[in-house]
């Protein structure tokens, strides 16, 4: 009888002391404050990761501008100091291969979106459709009660704009691009639609028409929102994002570049090489459509978090990048010289007037070639030109911010390029030289890359 006694005292005695351990956890978790100003805190962690080819620039300060002398006589780069603050940025230019999973990630959502609409279709005998390619069912039965209620309301999951009335697209059914292997008339007919006119084949052979391959994407028009006090300005724009392989013909005249014209892209050879052709809207679109990649990829894993939006980097970032944290350089390399001490030509350039082979390379090279600089960038001069986000005003070196000065009113459509390309001088190859093309310009020698910025502290 004692000895039960004695047990069940030991057992009352541990009930209170895990009792008093609980409320302490819970009083040094800040769960009973008393009143105290706790701050509210985020239950999801977040650590800047960096994102897989890019590599850190640690922001600081540095003399922006041309140091030496200048050239032209166009006193567009005055030089003063400015902060940049820190960001990651593509240790290449974007690729073709790159740039072509954008391209086939739009081209499969079009048509599977027109293979989904196509099995709603009854065949003669009453039976569905291409029954593999059905939108997704909506799990009308686990949805909360926010989303019965945006479907309700809107037809949609939170986007109001959404095409396909709330359903998603089913892509774990491959899609067959063999004509021969076609399932069904049904399949041929939708295929067919994304394919150019018998009587605009080319030698023999339907091509894809390009001119269907448009995304759509919503973006921030900053020169009105920063007029305005409290509304947003968002707009909404569709953009053709295949890249203007005609460049190649028609940047210079009388001209056998046929090849590239033909191969350029589309040709595994070249698949390392920069992408060309591309717009500054088109290389924005690739940037709202890399951001929601990843972002699409975290909500599949259930993490409550989005990334950073991929966007082009500003003149001044683009400038303190290609400078490798060198101090008054007039090369990425540093030297005030195109070749090394053997006489190797350091980038991608023209080096005399009509000989382009003579660095080695006729036209590109690819994007990881070369030694990079102190930042781990290649290419940072030569090969080809690469968009900003920062639109070009001469003045805007002597006037504009010391803190992340960048050119933004979205009015002006000439926008900054940076670090010359394979058809240029070396003049335009040092990191203080400016130049610009217009946004809806298409450049057998401008490409682009592109930068996200760091949150909080970076975990090297």
């Amino acid at each position: 009888m004692f000895v039960l006694a004695t047990k069940s005292r030991r057992m009352i005695m541990r009930k209170v002391f895990f009792y008093i351990l609980t409320v302490l956890l819970l009083y040094a978790c800040g769960s009973n404050d008393q009143g105290e100003l706790v701050g509210v805190r985020s239950k999801t962690k977040w650590h800047s990761l960096k994102p897989l080819g890019m590599t850190l620039v640690p922001g600081g300060s540095f003399t922006i501008g041309s140091q030496d002398e200048d050239i032209t006589g166009s006193m567009a780069t005055p030089s003063r100091t400015v902060t940049v603050r820190s960001f990651y940025m593509d240790e290449t230019e974007i690729t073709n291969a790159e740039y072509k999973e954008f391209v086939h990630w739009v081209r499969d959502s079009i048509v599977r979106t027109e293979l989904a609409l196509m099995s709603e279709l009854m065949s003669d005998d009453g039976t569905t459709v291409l029954e593999p390619y059905q939108f997704k069912d909506s799990d009308t039965a686990n949805m909360t009660p926010y989303q019965k209620y945006m479907m309700d309301s809107y037809g949609s999951l939170g986007d109001v704009n959404a095409p396909l009335q709330g359903r998603s697209l089913d892509w774990t059914e491959e899609l067959i691009w063999d004509f021969d292997d076609f399932p069904d008339e049904y399949y041929a007919e939708v295929m067919d639609s994304m394919y150019t006119f018998v009587e605009g084949s080319y030698g023999g052979r339907k091509t894809l028409d390009v001119k269907k391959l448009r995304y759509r994407y919503p973006w921030y028009d900053v020169g009105k929102q920063k007029n305005q006090k409290r509304p947003v300005t968002v707009k909404d724009t569709v953009f053709s994002i295949y890249p203007d392989t005609a460049v190649w013909l028609r940047d210079f005249n009388y001209s056998y570049n046929d090849p590239m014209h033909q191969d350029y892209f589309s040709h595994q050879a070249y698949q390392d090489y920069p992408v060309l052709g591309i717009s500054w809207d088109q290389a924005r679109a690739f940037c709202h459509w890399r951001t929601k990649r990843k972002n699409d990829y975290l909500a599949t894993k259930k993490r409550k978090t989005t990334v950073p939006d991929f966007r082009l980097p500003t003149e001044a970032e683009w400038e303190y990048a290609a400078r490798g944290g060198l101090e008054n350089p007039t090369y990425p390399w540093g030297g005030p010289y195109t070749s090394n001490d053997r006489g190797c030509f350091l980038a991608n350039f023209k080096p005399q007037r009509g000989d382009y082979a003579l660095d080695g390379a006729l036209y590109t090279v690819e994007a990881k070639s070369y030694n990079p600089n102190d930042y781990g960038l290649y290419n940072m001069a030569g090969n080809v030109s690469e968009w900003t986000d920062t639109e070009y005003v001469a003045e805007s070196y002597r006037m504009g911010a010391t803190l992340n000065p960048s050119v933004r009113d979205g009015k002006n459509r000439k926008k900054v390029i940076r670090g010359g390309s394979w058809k240029d001088v070396a003049y335009f190859l040092r990191v203080s030289t400016r130049d610009y093309e217009y946004a809806d310009s298409t450049r057998s020698y401008i490409g682009f890359r592109t930068v996200q910025d760091v949150l909080g502290t970076v975990k090297k």
